[in-house]
């Protein structure tokens, strides 16, 4: 029923009841036709005897019959797959079948043709068990059979690749006989449900150790198809097994190194990126995973090249560990904690080579690595099990900024693979830990910007009670354009402002460092709010021009210029409780009544500065003791449903309702309440509480405009100083200072004099005249008779000056107390 395949192929069995017989003369001629082959191609014996048997079949394979021919004529056969032509055109795929025939003693010889039609059912050759043993046997792939009760009744020799001694032994065992360091379980676990359900389980890795690597965690690819009889039942499962290991560690070295950028960098905090890599790098790559710093990284400083020259030890500072283990963080050195390597240890010729270095196996005698760690030294590597090692420096722009170091405990020891692998993560992690230690150089700078640009702390004084809020927009830099202040003045009053320049950032940040400079230098010279508006606006304006911005640019234009900027200044005096502000481009404040009510100033609104428009307007009103003011920038009130102002008042008024007593934390609530952790404007709040000075605190005195009344005037000084109990030194110096300012004011000026002690943390003598001239301090020569007054004054003064008031002018002196007041 069958013959050789051409190149020793397979062999094709015959159904002798559909095959369609003819037959060939050595010439391949047809010489013998039958019904079978007029169905099957539809030429009748007439057509078809006497013509060549290539005729009948396609160009390719017509070409093929006479080296067919030749190989009968040597006695052998053929069986194979041919394209015949049916007489209507239509190809007809048949299987082939070609032999020699014995001829009678004297007879011709004759070549047998057996045509047998290939459905689409077809399923190609059927092999006999012959050729499938050499399939299976002679194949590369492990292939295994194993009966009912999963024991092995077959393996090919490829088999014995894997462990587990030559097929002979295995008949009768188990896969947990075969290869006792194998999950069995789980690989039988397949088998039965093979077994029982019929389908086939194809692909299943299988990730450990067998016999033929026990040192080493293999991968293998397992198929298994379940057995049948004629029946259909189940008589076992076969099974093929093809190790993937290289194709499994590059898998899971992709795998890592996409976690790694997916991972690490997430935050520009360098000890968190540090943290990161340990935590990627196990358990993928180890079981114990340290990362040291030098300490220059750690402070955002430049790296430099070869810092260790000449170091005994060199220290650096624990950034990251992660283990597989909970007992190595116990044992080892601790986050932040500072481990100080020998200068002949593995870690140290890392740190200045630049060079990896790896170790299957460490040596007993030479892993005492770190010094000066927590209990004297770091817990030896052998005594917490580690046996195998990488040190990887993490090296950016041609800089070592520190090292990782990689551990195995288990009997896996790290080969050039792993450190290549290694080498790539750290390689990845030391551009994000090089990006967050630039990041904390520029933040810190920026930070040290923005603590002299903003008040660190706001002056002691006794007009207000006060607390202050600041939340940038910039959470990169924590830097922002708002700004608030408190600015004492003369007469224990207090200047409090509130302002806002466009933008964020550094641009803005230097943009309000000049506004505010520019404010307090105005508050100097007690200007009235209204007028240091003015003056704001015009040096905003001046900065712009000098600047060549005209604040039309696509990218803000007033970003780098204060043109634009709001600002609102109030002047408080304790004294009387008098309130003046005036505002430019800037929400009003509210104001908090002692009994709780809250309202909001009705304060004309200036245009923004550097504008241009009309004049400011200022408006002045009475607080009660305990009232609060509330200055803030318009990013409180621009969060919410509604943007609308009146909706972000009502929210603010809301809020202030509800504060506490203590300003401080009432400030904090605020902003929590009304602000996201991450705004999208800079918000700056400021809250102050008003005082009262003390009626006792205060003596005034009305003088006629009369030479004589000067030693009336130091004397009513003297004993008001007596009262309060201040020293003769003061009251000397006090009684100079009376008798130059009242001398001056009945001198130069004219209509009422008046004179005010105010006694705060300083000792105040002011003296008010109708005069609109402002005295200058001169330098008298010997010879002259006068103009030594307000010399006099200002070597007697710690501060003094002059300020304009409705009715004319006040100068003013201040000196130090050294008792306090009571």
């Amino acid at each position: 029923m069958g013959g050789h395949k051409e190149q020793g192929g397979a062999r094709q069995r015959f159904d002798v009841a559909d095959a369609a017989p003819l037959l060939l003369d050595p010439h391949g001629l047809v010489t013998g036709w039958t019904v079978h082959a007029e169905r099957l191609l539809g030429h009748g014996a007439a057509e078809a005897v006497g013509r060549k048997f290539a005729d009948l079949l396609e160009t390719d394979d017509a070409e093929r019959v006479e080296d067919l021919l030749d190989r009968c004529r040597t006695g052998s056969d053929w069986t194979g797959l041919m394209t015949a032509r049916h007489r209507d055109g239509r190809p007809v795929a048949v299987a082939v079948r070609v032999t020699p025939t014995t001829a009678p003693q004297g007879g011709r010889p004759a070549v047998l043709v057996l045509l047998s039609e290939l459905g689409d059912d077809a399923r190609g050759w059927d092999m006999s068990r012959g050729v499938l043993e050499q399939i299976v046997v002679g194949n590369p792939i492990g292939i295994a059979i194993v009966d009912t009760d999963l024991r092995y009744v077959w393996s090919n020799a490829a088999l014995e690749q894997f462990g587990g001694g030559p097929a002979r032994s295995r008949v009768g065992l188990r896969v947990a006989d075969v290869q006792p360091g194998m999950d069995s379980e789980a690989v039988e676990e397949r088998m039965r449900h093979v077994l029982e359900t019929g389908e086939q389980v194809v692909g299943y890795e299988y990730v450990g150790r067998v016999r033929s690597a026990p040192l080493r965690e293999t991968a293998h690819m397992l198929s298994f198809t379940r057995l049948e009889d004629d029946r259909g039942d189940p008589m076992g499962v076969y099974y093929t097994v093809v190790e993937v290991t290289d194709r499994h560690r590059a898998r899971q070295r992709l795998a890592l190194l996409d976690r790694a950028g997916e991972y690490i960098g997430r935050t520009l905090d360098v000890m968190t990126t540090a943290q990161e890599l340990a935590d990627v790098a196990v358990p993928g790559l180890a079981d114990f995973v340290t990362v040291d710093l030098l300490e220059t990284v750690l402070r955002g400083a430049e790296p430099v090249p070869q810092p260790l020259a000449g170091s005994e030890r060199v220290p650096l500072r624990r950034a990251g560990h992660r283990s597989l283990y909970e007992d190595l963080p116990r044992t080892a050195v601790d986050s932040g904690a500072v481990v100080a390597y020998l200068t002949n240890s593995p870690p140290v010729w890392c740190l200045t080579t630049g060079q990896s270095w790896v170790q299957e196996q460490l040596d007993p005698l030479a892993v005492e690595w770190a010094v000066g760690a927590p209990g004297g030294r770091e817990s030896t590597f052998l005594e917490l099990g580690l046996q195998s090692v990488m040190i990887v420096p993490i090296r950016a722009r041609g800089v070592t900024l520190g090292l990782t170091t990689f551990f195995r405990r288990r009997q896996n020891p790290f080969d050039q693979d792993d450190l290549h692998l290694a080498e790539d993560l750290v390689s990845r992690a030391a551009v994000c830990v090089d990006n967050a230690r630039r990041y904390t150089r520029e933040r810190d700078a920026a930070l040290v910007l923005q603590r002299s640009l903003l008040p660190r702390r706001l002056p002691d004084q006794d007009a207000v009670e006060v607390a202050a809020c600041y939340r940038p927009a910039d959470e990169l830099t924590g830097l922002g354009g708002d700004w608030y202040d408190l600015i004492p003045l003369s007469a224990a009053r207090v200047a409090l402002v509130v302002g806002e320049v466009p933008g964020h950032g550094i641009d803005a940040a230097a943009a309000m460092g000049r506004l505010r400079t520019a404010v307090r230098t105005l508050a100097a010279i007690d200007l009235p709010p209204e007028e240091v508006l003015a003056h704001l606006d015009d040096l905003a304006l001046r900065s712009a021009r000098d600047d060549g911005d005209d604040g039309d640019e696509e990218d803000g234009g007033a970003q780098g210029n204060s043109v634009g900027s709001g600002c609102v200044y109030v002047v408080y005096d304790p004294a009387d409780g008098r309130c003046t502000m005036a505002a430019a481009g800037h929400p009003a404040p509210a104001v908090v009544a002692p009994d709780g009510r809250v309202g909001f100033v009705d304060l004309p609104q200036g245009p923004p500065l550097g504008v241009g428009g009309p004049p400011f307007e200022a408006v002045e009103l009475s607080l009660a003791e305990g009232s609060t003011l509330v200055l803030h920038t318009d990013g409180l009130l621009a969060h919410g449903d509604d943007g609308a102002e009146e909706a972000g008042r009502e929210r603010l008024r809301r809020a202030l309702e509800g504060t506490a007593r203590e300003l401080r934390p009432s400030c904090r609530a605020v902003v929590d309440a009304l602000v996201p952790a991450r705004p999208e404007d800079d918000v700056a709040l400021l809250m102050a509480r008003t005082r009262r000075l003390a009626p006792e605190q205060i003596a005034a005195w009305e003088l006629p405009p009369d030479p004589a009344v000067v030693a009336d005037a130091r004397r009513t000084a003297q004993d008001q100083l007596s009262r309060w109990g201040l020293d003769e030194e003061l009251m000397f110096t006090t009684e100079l200072l009376v008798s130059e300012l009242v001398t001056n004011a009945i001198r130069h000026a004219s209509g009422r004099v008046r004179l005010r002690l105010i006694r705060e943390r300083t000792l105040v003598c002011e003296v008010l005249d109708g005069g609109a001239s402002v005295p200058h301090l001169r330098h008298p020569r010997a010879m002259d008779e006068g103009g030594r007054g307000l010399l006099l004054v200002s070597q007697l003064a710690e501060r003094w000056g002059t300020r304009f008031v409705p009715d004319g002018k006040i100068i003013w002196a201040e000196q130090p107390l050294t008792t306090p007041p009571g």
